[in-house]
């Protein structure tokens, strides 16, 4: 599983570094751009396996992850 977060993105920070402290096995980066910049530069947003996650603030961001991580897990 591949999650992304674009460098520009005010939401990343606190969201990043709680889902590496948790998940330190996951492919998670911060990249320069993840080329969604209308929800990008709109509300908090991350690129899960290439499906854009966007939210209201960065809890929700992160438990939509979380709900994400959740269902590729179960498809394995």
């Amino acid at each position: 599983m591949k999650i992304r977060f674009c460098e520009h993105n005010k939401g990343k920070g606190k969201v990043f570094r709680r889902l590496r402290e948790e998940f330190p096995d996951l492919n998670i980066k911060i990249k320069e751009c993840v080329k969604q910049c209308g929800a990008c530069r709109e509300m908090p947003m991350a690129t899960v396996d290439k499906k854009k996650v966007v939210a209201r603030d960065g809890d929700e961001l992160y438990r939509k992850i979380l709900e994400a991580i959740a269902q590729a897990a179960g498809k394995e």
